[in-house]
């Protein structure tokens, strides 16, 4: 059974990166990830963050990510789970769901 809840963070911009041409942009990236994971574990126990890279953030842990994001050495939308990378670019439902049932998450019925 799962335990503490899990943050999913997905940071992102209204323009498509440069190597993301063909994919959905942050946004719809963000959104999809909520829907698919609700339908598959539930709606407790993970908070959902979308976080704009063109904003301004106060915590250093955003800032960061923010950070590598603009210089281009990680590819929005970059999708962050309690701290750990889990998907760029392009991200994969199968290797989320992959930590999420590492965190402890089981599918529902």
């Amino acid at each position: 059974m799962k335990k503490d809840p899990v943050q999913l963070i997905v940071y992102g911009a209204d323009q498509i990166c440069a190597s993301c041409v063909n994919s959905p942009g942050s946004k719809e990236t963000y959104e999809w990830l909520q829907a698919a994971i609700s339908r598959k574990y539930g709606e407790d126990g993970i908070e959902y963050q979308y976080i704009d890279i063109h904003s301004e953030q106060e915590d250093d842990i955003h800032q960061s990510y923010i950070q590598q994001l603009l210089e281009d050495e990680l590819f929005y939308p970059l999708v962050v789970l309690d701290d750990e990378i889990v998907g760029e670019g392009n991200p994969r439902l199968k290797t989320i769901f992959q930590v999420l049932n590492e965190k402890g998450f089981q599918p529902i019925s």
